[in-house]
């Protein structure tokens, strides 16, 4: 990663999770329903299309957004001010989000044979793998940052100024 990530000031570090992977991902993703959805009706019985795909990615589109509004108004918030008491029980349910988060990206990988484009594969088909190879990286360096460089201050800690 090329990015100077703020791991050290976890305040700045929620702002950087904000504008850097929230905003992304409500970028990225509706233009990938929409690939998807044409890749599945002009490929509709080919042996290599990701069937169901579109379906899959509109209810991460929701699940994403109601988990990334927790983090905004709730957790990142209470980050900011050192924590409060009971914190670890926001996290536990974030940490359960990114759990099946993780689920759900082995549900894309296998829809779609891990990226793996078809021989004769269409452009709209080839940029529909692109993009979902970018959102699933930037979805797990946004887990790992969180998971593993956020939530531990605050788990062991407890409540701390920040």
């Amino acid at each position: 990663m090329t990015e100077n990530v703020p791991i050290h000031d976890l305040a700045e570090l929620t702002r950087f999770i904000e504008t850097r992977y929230h905003a992304h991902h409500r970028e990225q993703l509706p233009p990938l329903v929409d690939l998807a959805e044409k890749v599945e009706t002009v490929h509709f019985g080919d042996k290599d299309v990701p069937e169901g795909l579109s379906d899959l990615l509109r209810r991460i589109i929701g699940e994403m957004e109601a988990h990334m509004k927790k983090e905004e108004l709730i957790l990142f918030p209470a980050i900011r001010i050192g924590g409060m008491p009971g914190i670890e029980n926001p996290i536990a349910v974030m940490r359960a989000d990114h759990d099946d988060h993780v689920q759900e990206v082995a549900e894309i990988r296998r829809l779609t044979h891990d990226l793996a484009l078809p021989d004769g594969a269409c452009r709209t088909w080839a940029v529909l793998y692109a993009g979902l190879a970018e959102f699933i990286s930037d979805l797990e360096e946004h887990i790992r940052l969180e998971n593993d460089v956020l939530f531990p201050q605050f788990e062991t800690q407890g409540a701390r100024h920040v």
